[in-house]
């Protein structure tokens, strides 16, 4: 993929020190090469959107302005078209490859979250703007999209190499194991990055925060309730899987697996990666100044 998006050699440092191609190994174990290295650039895509729009307090007027081009690529671009902007350039790149290694059905279900997951980041800079904590409910259903997870799980069967009908992607099981899924990943994150996002400018878009100020919870509190939230999602998860081998589909049970190994692998991920263990390391006292 174009390193463009990544601003300088600082940066690519920092980037190669959180080791983001093992997030790609850990939540795609199955996939080839080339898929595997789609799925990674497509994450390493929307670290760098995070970092650029999101981690950097930019406000909600300026990610708007940048939708345009965007959606221009998402919907009208084909590959070798001149394009300027780097990240709508990568993503040209990468949608690109999706419709090489996939097909139509797959390519139009990642442009449709992708969409989703763009639009959602207008929302969460508002908050940030407006100094505002989402109420509760509306974080959870936000949360779902800001998240970015469906456009990751949309890649589960290219990566798989076993497409998913549309029939069997519209399938109420399939929908419902999805947004499971979708929730354990999100509330992990939530308590993983915490340390990372409490000082940030994203401090208020955390569950965590938003536990502990609409229901007067403490941090603890927050964490222990998040934890529960995300057992249930599990259970659901489980309960969901027998309806699911019923229907005999060797693509739908890949994709399940898919989505079991996004749960375990994003957590192995953020447990050892620098992009969040950084910010739980005490800071190395400074030697003190000569006299």
């Amino acid at each position: 993929m174009d390193t463009g998006i990544l601003e300088d050699a600082e940066t690519v440092e920092r980037y190669r020190q959180a080791k983001y191609g093992w997030l790609g190994a850990r939540t795609y174990p199955y996939a080839e090469h080339h898929t595997l290295r789609l799925a990674t650039d497509w994450c390493v895509w929307l670290f760098a959107f995070d970092d650029a729009f999101c981690e950097s307090g930019r406000g909600a007027g300026e990610i708007t302005r940048a939708l345009p081009r965007l959606f221009t690529v998402l919907d009208d671009l084909e590959a070798g078209e001149e394009v300027d902007d780097v990240f709508a350039r990568t993503l040209l790149e990468i949608k690109t490859r999706i419709s090489t290694y996939g097909g139509d059905d797959q390519l139009d279900r990642w442009r449709t979250v992708t969409k989703d997951y763009l639009f959602a980041q207008v929302w969460e800079a508002a908050n940030r703007e407006a100094d505002v904590v989402p109420q509760v409910d509306d974080y959870i259903f936000m949360r779902r999209r800001t998240g970015a997870m469906l456009t990751v799980f949309a890649l589960i069967d290219v990566a798989s190499g076993r497409s998913l009908t549309p029939e069997e992607w519209r399938h109420p099981d399939v929908k419902a194991i999805t947004e499971s899924a979708n929730d354990v990943v999100v509330w992990d994150n939530d308590i993983i990055s915490y340390a990372k996002e409490s000082d940030s400018a994203n401090s208020r878009n955390n569950l965590v925060s938003v536990l502990s100020r609409h229901r007067g919870y403490s941090r603890q509190q927050a964490m222990e309730t998040i934890g529960a939230m995300r057992n249930r999602a599990i259970a659901d998860m489980v309960a969901l899987r027998p309806s699911l081998e019923a229907l005999g589909s060797e693509a739908v049970l890949a994709y399940v697996r898919g989505l079991e190994f996004w749960i375990s692998g994003s957590v192995d991920y953020s447990l050892t990666s620098s992009r969040y263990t950084a910010a739980w390391q005490p800071e190395t006292p400074k030697p003190p100044a000569a006299e």
